[in-house]
């Protein structure tokens, strides 16, 4: 969006999707799907089986279950909750409609329009005539697929979008880093069990992205109000200088904004390992890798995946329905003909 030059009269405008996932109904969403897939039945492999996808994925937004204490419940609308496919389905289907209706009606006067799942950003170039008019017509559109409704803020040369403040100023958008006053910044507590690398990750991905989204000037106050918010959860300046410095000698703006793509010819070894702050550690596994392993195997890299221990959230809530060892498919689908 910085490289964008924009006319004179372009308007910046962002809207919110109204609890986007509940209210996309079954049959909308199904249908939009199916007519998706067959506008690129083209572009589709031979033989790609676009009725069986239609019909798990009627199975799926139909069959739906959740638990709530010691309860069992069917949810009965909207996009099935917990699923794999919950986005996809509601950005595909969403987004059929947007194809279909409102970019075309309205390629006039968008400038530039994403979404982001249930988030749109957009510039709105206002017509010379029936400003007013056109851009209601637009919000009415944007709200008539079905019980989906969306929050849209009226054009202007300011907006927030995600964690961006966004606004104009000539021909060109500029951006700041976008904080919630509500936010509690509740970062990771030094006396916690997570690997020291999490630490040395956030500061090292949060020190870039102030680095991409701000002025320097107003990198230098969001970075401080950063540090400072570290120590209010009990770190020392003396651990984090250290990590501050280490992840800003990569911010070399020439070349560290760009995406790093690894090279696909290299064949890499993948541990995984369950973190505990008095276990077996990275260095650990890596010298013993290093010392017995490498020489015997064909890999050129070896990576080292941690992931934290249970905690109580994933022992009090349920994420999924574990069936017993007597349930069937046939006890828990019943085919339509005997309902």
């Amino acid at each position: 969006m910085k490289e964008l030059h924009l006319p004179k009269e372009a308007l910046l405008f962002s809207a919110d999707a109204t609890a986007m996932y509940t209210n996309i109904d079954t049959k909308l969403g199904v249908n939009a799907i199916k007519a998706f897939l067959l506008d690129h039945i083209n572009d589709l492999p031979p033989n790609f089986p676009v009725n069986l996808i239609l019909q798990v994925l009627t199975i799926i937004m139909d069959n739906n279950i959740f638990s709530f204490s010691d309860s069992y419940w069917l949810q009965l609308s909207g996009t099935a909750m917990g699923t794999p496919v919950a986005c996809t389905y509601a950005m595909m289907s969403f987004g059929h409609f947007e194809n279909k209706e409102i970019l075309p009606k309205f390629h006039n006067n968008l400038f530039y329009y994403k979404r982001y799942i249930d988030d749109i950003l957009g510039i709105w170039i206002p017509p010379t005539h029936n400003k007013t008019a056109t851009w209601n017509r637009f919000k009415q559109t944007l709200n008539s697929w079905g019980s989906l409704k969306w929050i849209v803020e009226d054009p202007s040369n300011r907006t927030q979008f995600l964690d961006l403040d966004l606004h104009i100023k000539g021909s060109s958008i500029q951006t700041e880093t976008y904080q919630k006053s509500m936010n509690l910044y509740l970062y990771i507590p030094p006396l916690s069990a997570h690997p020291s690398s999490c630490l040395k990750g956030l500061i090292s991905g949060e020190l870039r992205r102030y680095w991409i989204q701000n002025h320097p000037l107003h990198f230098q106050e969001i970075l401080a109000s950063f540090l400072q918010r570290l120590i209010d959860r009990g770190h020392t300046l003396n651990s984090l200088i250290p990590l501050v410095l280490q992840a800003a000698n990569k911010l070399d703006h020439r070349s560290s904004l760009l995406p790093v793509h690894p090279n696909n010819k290299m064949e890499n070894l993948y541990i995984h390992w369950l973190h505990h702050p008095n276990g077996l550690q990275r260095s650990d596994i890596r010298q013993s890798y290093d010392k017995i392993l490498k020489p015997f195997l064909p890999f050129d890299k070896m990576q080292i995946a941690v992931s934290r221990p249970r905690n109580l959230r994933d022992i009090l809530v349920k994420a999924k329905l574990t069936p017993s060892k007597k349930t069937n498919i046939e006890t828990i689908f019943v085919p339509q003909n005997q309902i």
